[in-house]
Order: C-alpha cells, then sequence, then structure tokens
C-alpha cells in the first residue's frame, strides 16, 4: 500500500535516549585522555571538554569521533569505544510501541545531526532500524552540521514527498520545529522536560504543536485505520 506522508524523527533525546552519546563524548573519551596521559580523570575530562569548546559545534569536526582520536592521539580505535559501551543504548519506553503503529500509515525516517557512525550503532542495539526506510546524518551525508531549510529541502526531493506531505518531529527548538516549519513542513517540538525556551513563547500556536512524549505526538496527527 502506497503512503501518502512522511514522518522524520530526529534520534537523539526523541527516539534515544542521550545517556549513550553523552557518555561516550564526556566520560569514554576523557578515561583514555586520562590513561594516555597518566592523568586524573578530572583533569583529563577538563582538557577535554575545553578542546571540544574551543573547536565548536559550528564545525564539522565537533561531530567527528575518528578526528577526537586522531587529535588526542587516544589509544585503540574509536569503533572500540562505541561497541564497549552500546549496553547504555535504549530508546524512550514508548518509541516502539508508537513506531510499529505508526509505520503501517506511514513512510518513516531518521533525520539526525549526529555523526552516521553513531546513528547506526544506537538503531542497531535498539533493534529498530527496520522500521525506517532511510537515515539521514546531517554531518555526514551532507557536511552540514545543522538542520538547514535546505536539508530539509533534500530529504523531501530524496524521498519524493513534498513538505506538505512531510512531518518532522524532535527534541531540538528551532532545529526541529522553526527550521522544518519554515518550509511548509508538518512540525513538532518534543519537550520531554518541560523546558520550552523561552523565545518560544512568542510563537503564536506553538503549544498545538508541543508534545511531551511520542505517543502524545501520534495522537495529534492521527493515522486513518
Amino acid at each position: 500500500m502506497k503512503k501518502n506522508k512522511l514522518i522524520s524523527f530526529d534520534l537523539d533525546s526523541t527516539l534515544v535516549d542521550p545517556t549513550y552519546t553523552t557518555f561516550v563524548w564526556e566520560i569514554g573519551i576523557p578515561e583514555l585522555y586520562a590513561k594516555k596521559y597518566n592523568i586524573n580523570l578530572s583533569e583529563a575530562t577538563s582538557i577535554v571538554i575545553a578542546e571540544y569548546a574551543r573547536i565548536g559545534d559550528s564545525a564539522l569536526e565537533w561531530y567527528d569521533i575518528n578526528y577526537w582520536f586522531k587529535y588526542f592521539a587516544l589509544p585503540g580505535k574509536w569503533e572500540n569505544l562505541l561497541e564497549v559501551h552500546r549496553d547504555k543504548i535504549r530508546t524512550f519506553p514508548e518509541v516502539k510501541e508508537v513506531i510499529k503503529d505508526l509505520v503501517q500509515h506511514y513512510d518513516l525516517i531518521v533525520t539526525s545531526n549526529a555523526a552516521r557512525e553513531f546513528v547506526e550503532v544506537e538503531l542497531r542495539e535498539t533493534k529498530i532500524k527496520d522500521y525506517f526506510t532511510r537515515i539521514f546524518s546531517a554531518t555526514t551525508d551532507f557536511g552540514q552540521v545543522k538542520k538547514t531549510p535546505q536539508f530539509y529541502e533534500r530529504i523531501c526531493e530524496i524521498m519524493g514527498k513534498s513538505p506538505s506531505n512531510t512531518i518532522h518531529v524532535g527534541d531540538h527548538y528551532e532545529f526541529d520545529y522553526l527550521v522544518p516549519k519554515s518550509i511548509g513542513i508538518e512540525a513538532y517540538y518534543l519537550d520531554r522536560d518541560g523546558k520550552r525556551p523561552k523565545d518560544s513563547q512568542a510563537c503564536g500556536g506553538l503549544e498545538s504543536f508541543t508534545v511531551k512524549n511520542l505517543r502524545d505526538f501520534a495522537a495529534l496527527i492521527n493515522p486513518i485505520t
């Protein structure tokens, strides 16, 4: 059966709990740095985090774990670091139930800002990859550090869907809500913690497009059964 509409999901903090990625960047890499340079973990963490900040999240290198392994001259392979901590990967409680239902009515894709190395491990370990028609990484596939209007336009083009036939949901107010909305995508802001940005108060009608979890999101888009 042909599915007329497409749903695009952000990954980290939307489908998958961010514990894993946070651990890899803020604990796993500092631990390797501390071992390499024979310093305590606290000092290593301060050095590593400071270097992340110096590069900044507007640079592609910031997202590239291979770059950081080489930059810090860390022992071992970055692939091993991703694998050894995979037990920390988990979806949010409602995710599997929701996507199992939605895939009956929509084509589903993942559009993440994370590097593909992380995306592939997370989707594999949570056993949800097969529900998605395509997986897109802004940084790896398009060389973009943010989800821009052009990013979403390209996704729609690749998937053969117009923005008006595309729905997106994610936890970043700007890149998962304002940006896709600006090109005509039906966008939903996932606010699991109830910490909506202050400047969002000026965005009329946002309440109608804010959800606390993906179960609420599914209820709002109301698939026809």
